[in-house]
């Protein structure tokens, strides 16, 4: 099994080693194992959670929620619980992307519009 220093991991996952430590502790990430040394030991099982929970905190979850689906991804009972937390935040990704793309639109119709008159200007000067 290939394992993973603190360091390692958190060069994959964009995470910093203090944000790796604070969603252990707060149970966000299950417990992660620990060398004969006591140093903390990723496997890739550790960074393909990693790596879902980047995703979900890129896309606006809350700790709150983050906490939530830690706790749940620790009891195989909780799948439909799961569905549902992953299906409420889709959706809400969803409302967010909607948003985004109004926005976008404002800003190309104002760029539009620079691009409208820096011709006119040239047309004019030339």
């Amino acid at each position: 099994m290939t394992t993973y220093s603190p360091a390692e991991a958190a060069a994959q996952s964009g995470f910093s080693i203090d944000t790796l430590r604070y969603y252990e502790r707060e149970g966000i990430l299950p417990r992660i194992e620990r060398s004969a040394g006591g140093r903390r030991v990723y496997s890739d099982g550790d960074l393909w959670m990693l790596g879902f929970l980047r995703c979900l905190r890129d896309t606006g979850m809350s700790i709150e929620q983050l906490r939530r689906y830690g706790e749940l991804s620790r009891d195989d009972t909780t799948m439909p619980e799961r569905v549902a937390l992953l299906e409420e935040h889709a959706a809400s990704i969803r409302t967010r992307m909607a948003e985004l793309d109004g926005i976008l639109a404002r800003v190309e119709e104002k760029t539009d519009w620079y691009r409208r008159e820096l011709r006119r200007t040239r047309d004019a000067t030339s």
